[in-house]
């Protein structure tokens, strides 16, 4: 069974509503498809509004539901738009109880040979706009006195490679930023994980500038890669543990793949 196989059976967020930033390819797109065959309602952000109500249609083709609310994961007003109009949604006035922090950029090479006009928009992105959503999100889950946020960090944010230094410095961040709001946040009985995905086969590589030259040569020798629904399944996982349970932290690497 896939990430993209709806559960008949112990549909296990039935009642919940999940909002999935950078939903419309890749990871997102794949954790927003698991979300809703575990029977949650799940909010799709992202800013290409095209790619998001295709992702809405496959859902609603598995039975679930699916709001398409497009947007800037990296500025702080339309994060806080995304949030009420999430509120104005979910069924019943019953909120929302998960929110996946995916949305993000990548930068190919290291310190010195990054594209330095593009660090701000990478730091906006990845950093202060998922630290806004994680505070604005953490601020009303606890409040509610449960949920979950899950943050996608990645295998650079722990082990920093000389070919990304720049986008793995965001990672490190973002690891930071995860603990230190759990710490705040479990004495709420709300969960805050990071999922630290090693090299995953998408569009990602495309956007952030990696090719067969600088990319694709260096992950050629670790076998087959990861799919983003590998990284989808893990998120399901941890969000369908029981409430006491709490998998802070979750690598996923290929298998072949020794390093980063």
């Amino acid at each position: 069974m896939t990430s993209e196989t709806p559960r008949t059976e112990g549909k296990r967020l039935d009642g919940k509503t999940a909002i999935v930033t950078g939903a419309s390819a890749g990871i997102g797109r794949a954790t927003a498809l698991a979300l809703a065959g575990e029977g949650a309602a799940v909010v799709l952000n992202a800013r290409r509004r095209e790619r998001l109500i295709e992702v809405a249609a496959e859902i609603a083709a598995l039975g679930g539901k699916a709001l398409v609310a497009p947007g800037d994961a990296g500025k702080a007003e339309e994060i806080d738009a995304l949030l009420a109009q999430t509120l104005s949604w979910a069924d019943g006035g019953n909120g929302y109880h998960i929110v996946v922090v995916n949305a993000g950029r990548g930068l190919a090479g290291g310190l010195l040979a990054s594209d330095e006009g593009q660090w701000e928009a990478l730091y906006r992105t990845n950093v202060l706009g998922a630290a806004h959503l994680m505070r604005q999100a953490g601020r009303y889950l606890g409040q509610q006195g449960g949920g979950d946020i899950v943050a996608l960090g990645s295998v650079v944010g722990r082990n920093i490679s000389p070919v990304s230094a720049v986008y793995g410095a965001t990672k490190f961040a973002v690891a930071g930023l995860v603990e230190g709001l759990r710490r705040e946040l479990c004495g709420h009985g709300v969960r805050v994980s990071l999922v630290m995905p090693g090299i995953v086969t998408s569009e990602f590589q495309q956007m952030a500038g990696y090719d067969t030259e600088n990319f694709g040569t260096f992950a050629a020798q670790f076998g087959t890669l990861l799919e983003p629904g590998d990284i989808a399944e893990g998120i399901r996982w941890l969000l369908t543990l029981p409430p006491h349970v709490h998998v802070n932290e979750i690598m996923i690497r290929p298998t072949g793949q020794s390093y980063p």
